[in-house]
């Protein structure tokens, strides 16, 4: 990753719009900056929530609080806790989230 051309900034992720994002089950709510190439996201799976897809997308992902599942597609699982992360590159290994309790998340890509 490159960053470039992003000057010094401060972000109040309160103020920054909410969006919606149905899962299989549950809801994800995603508050969203795009800084150049590079988006940056605070996002919030409500308890039951299920990914409604296989991501491809590459992440580097924090749990900043709850606990989040992470299933590749391959069948291996993972367990994050609050102050663990994961990283993935771009269609390296397909993944997608689910919770049972509700998580919330840090998210650059």
């Amino acid at each position: 990753m490159q960053i470039q051309d992003i000057p010094f900034g401060v972000t109040d992720w309160s103020a920054v719009p909410m969006t919606e994002h149905p899962g299989v089950t549950g809801v994800a709510h995603w508050r969203t900056q795009n800084f150049g190439g590079i988006r940056v996201r605070m996002v919030e799976y409500s308890p039951g929530y299920l990914a409604d897809h296989w991501c491809s997308k590459g992440h580097i992902l924090l749990v900043l609080d709850g606990q989040l599942d992470t299933e590749l597609e391959d069948g291996r699982t993972f367990t994050l806790l609050p102050g663990q992360s994961y990283q993935v590159a771009d269609h390296a290994e397909a993944h997608r989230s689910s919770t049972a309790s509700g998580a919330k998340l840090f998210i650059v890509d």
